[in-house]
């Protein structure tokens, strides 16, 4: 069931004679901007796949970095308490650009969009359009009802309409890509809004899994992963409870496919199944993120977290049992209401047994409409703040230690667009480890450009330092290894660069892209490992 809300009409720009006329002779271009998850990167890669398949093209860069450009849609997160900060920071400095470009469209989706709907036009009322998390599919309709009526088009669908992987998408990434294998979740954290957002788990088949994966392979990528609000739990709607693990495997398995990766599981559904298929599939990167939450049982009760710290100790040893190398991450709150000193320092207690390589830690966050909202014993901000900052110096130390028995290790790291914002002036390059450590390495001295690594293609090089947060690779200085294997991703990045890419829509993994313009969305927010609630 689909809701159209009534909304005001579209604030205009004010009348000055001086102003140029709407562009009706070109191309209208669009930039996606993503607050949130991995969910809302892949979810706006359809938003942009739809758009051009509409007509639309990407702003190039120098415009989509001023935000100048025709339509900017903005694909928001609802997990956190600064989400609507977040958004409405964002639409106050677009009032401003709206006003000086005649015919601008501004169009909201996402979590926020489908929690806040018409309060959105509400504060910010020279949005154009708003849309849910259900019905991504309308959004080119809705931005022309929009410019046809001159009135603000808010519609959001209770229930999923078409599966987001049925649309055409626009990849953010050649080298690599998100294939979602289920939306919605049946969990019933106390904590969580996602389930409220997003609906029940739906789970695709199969075969349209491993479809999109050849797809994505046949179109250059090397690396995949595997995407859901609670990948291990995939199977259940049409009765195969080891559907996970023999995806996994046969996913692994198709040809081409290198780097296999999955986020994120849940710790109470999380079978000894699925670790003997990472560990017999050469593909299945030696990575898991596993969401803790809290280290203390009376604590994960209260979370309607249905497993307790020793279970997850457990699965932890058991994957390292079967995957030595693995790097193993986390999600953990922080100040949940009732929380005590005494259940604060049980999370001390498995954090440190853990030796997570790194960890995403929250505040609490109060939202409204969550079973947690209502709970007594909400913490005062200070109490919060005092465990948080204990919390990160204890997670800072033990990464710095993990990072630090890497030094020596010789790894290979499939090169990245935009990983290391200092690798200008370092003149590093930066990348991913199988184990999906951040890495910056360094190229050789008088190395020909044309013999340098692009993204996508993989270098073999040595851990010389090591820091809480990356790792650096120097050994092509001081003679260590260094060798660069050219791939066929290297080849689609650098065709996409050149603006050689054909254009190739479609619901099984189609993208696009020209060379002159930015790619379609943009990522602005949050962590880029895990999703941030399960």
């Amino acid at each position: 069931m689909s809701t159209t809300l009534p909304a005001p009409a579209v604030a205009l720009p004010p009348a000055d004679a001086a102003l140029p006329a709407a562009p009706t002779d070109r191309a209208r271009t669009y930039l996606v901007k993503t607050l949130g998850c991995q969910m809302n990167v892949h979810d706006s890669e359809h938003m942009a796949g739809m758009l051009e398949e509409a007509g639309y093209v990407p702003a190039p860069a120098a415009d989509a970095a001023a935000e100048d450009v025709d339509v900017i849609v903005i694909n928001t997160c609802a997990v956190r308490e600064n989400a609507a900060d977040k958004l409405y920071g964002n639409l106050g400095r677009l009032a401003g650009q709206k006003r000086t470009r005649p015919g601008m469209q501004i169009a909201v989706g996402g979590c926020l969009a489908q929690k806040d709907r018409a309060v959105i036009v509400e504060r910010a009322p020279w949005v154009d359009v708003v849309f849910g998390t259900h019905n991504l599919d309308v959004l080119p309709a809705l931005l022309e009802r929009a410019r046809h009526n001159a009135r603000a088009q808010v519609e959001i669908a209770e229930s999923l309409q078409v599966f987001p992987s049925t649309l055409p998408t626009r990849r953010e990434s050649v080298y690599a890509g998100w294939v979602s294998i289920s939306v919605g979740c049946n969990n019933t954290c106390t904590f969580c809004i996602v389930p409220h957002l997003r609906g029940k788990e739906r789970d695709r088949r199969p075969g349209e899994v491993l479809t999109e994966v050849e797809a994505l392979v046949g179109q250059g990528a090397i690396e995949v992963t595997l995407l859901g609000q609670n990948v291990n739990s995939y199977g259940v709607e049409f009765g195969d409870r080891q559907a996970f693990a023999k995806l996994l495997r046969a996913a692994g398995a198709v040809p081409g496919l290198e780097r296999l990766r999955f986020t994120s599981p849940h710790p109470a559904a999380f079978t000894d199944d699925v670790i003997e298929a990472m560990a017999a599939t050469p593909t299945v990167m030696p990575q898991l993120h596993m969401p803790l939450q809290s280290g203390s049982d009376r604590v994960l009760r209260a979370m309607r977290r249905s497993y307790r710290s020793e279970k997850f100790l457990g699965i932890l040893d058991r994957v390292r049992a079967a995957i030595p190398d693995a790097a193993i991450t986390t999600d953990i709150i922080v100040g949940f209401p009732g929380e005590t000193e005494e259940d604060f320092a049980e999370t001390l207690r498995v954090v440190e047994a853990s030796r997570f390589s790194s960890a995403f830690t929250f505040q609490y966050s109060l939202r409204p409409g969550t079973p947690a909202a209502d709970l007594p014993d909400q913490l005062p901000k200070a109490v919060v703040q005092e465990r948080y900052e204990r919390l990160v110096a204890l997670q800072e130390r033990i990464s710095w230690e993990e990072n630090q028995a890497q030094v020596g290790r010789t790894v290979d790291v499939l090169v990245a667009e935009g990983e290391g914002r200092k690798d200008g002036a370092t003149a590093r390059l930066s990348g991913r480890a199988a184990d999906n450590r951040l890495v910056h390495l360094s190229l050789p001295v008088g190395l020909p450009a044309t013999d340098a690594p692009r993204p996508g293609d993989l270098v073999t090089v040595d851990v010389t330092h090591a820091a809480p947060h990356h790792l650096v690779a120097d050994s092509a200085l001081t003679g260590g290894s260094f060798a660069v294997r050219r791939t066929r991703a290297g080849d689609a990045w650098q065709r996409r660069a050149t603006g050689a890419e054909e254009h190739a829509h479609g619901g099984a993994g189609g993208g696009c892209g020209t060379g002159a313009a930015a790619a379609g969305p943009v990522s602005l927010g949050l962590p880029s490992i895990g999703l941030p609630v399960r």
